[in-house]
């Protein structure tokens, strides 16, 4: 695991944060749309903790096994399930339920953990395989006790 960043954060930060979690996840090897929509995803997030969770969150930001990760935890009162679900587009008439709608159809995950204590947003995008520049190209085995069948080339 390699941790990209993480600190606390208020509405005075929302703007500089959306912007350093573009640059770290560009960093990381998430790149054009898919790191738009992990930005989204996350700075949504942010936004959440600072409009219904008492303005005042911590984001952690990390890779690990191919994939970057993001963490906004606060400690308002929760979210309602009906919200959690985020599975259909809220009407345009609603006042809440946006936020999550997008988060959950931006990332490849998100997991919401919620109750009166506080909420945690997990939300993750794979990241795209690195290729091997100048790799090897075939490979000769040779048994043991026969003649060399080959060399490794590359």
């Amino acid at each position: 695991m390699r941790t990209l960043m993480a600190e606390p954060f208020t509405e005075r930060d929302v703007t500089r944060l959306r912007r350093a979690v573009a640059e770290k996840a560009e960093q990381a090897g998430l790149h054009g749309s898919r790191r738009d929509d992990f930005v989204l995803a996350v700075h949504e997030s942010v936004v959440n903790v600072v409009e219904h969770a008492g303005g005042r969150g911590f984001l952690k930001l990390w890779t690990v096994n191919g994939v970057v990760c993001s963490e906004t935890t606060d400690h308002g009162t929760g979210i309602p399930e009906a919200y959690v679900r985020g599975d259909r587009l809220p009407s345009e008439r609603a006042d809440y339920g946006r936020g999550i709608f997008l988060i959950r159809h931006l990332c490849d995950e998100a997991d919401f953990r919620t109750g009166p204590d506080g909420t945690t947003v997990r939300l993750t995008m794979r990241l795209p395989r690195r290729r091997v520049r100048g790799g090897m190209r075939g490979i000769r085995v040779q048994a043991p006790g026969s003649r060399l069948l080959g060399r490794f080339t590359h």
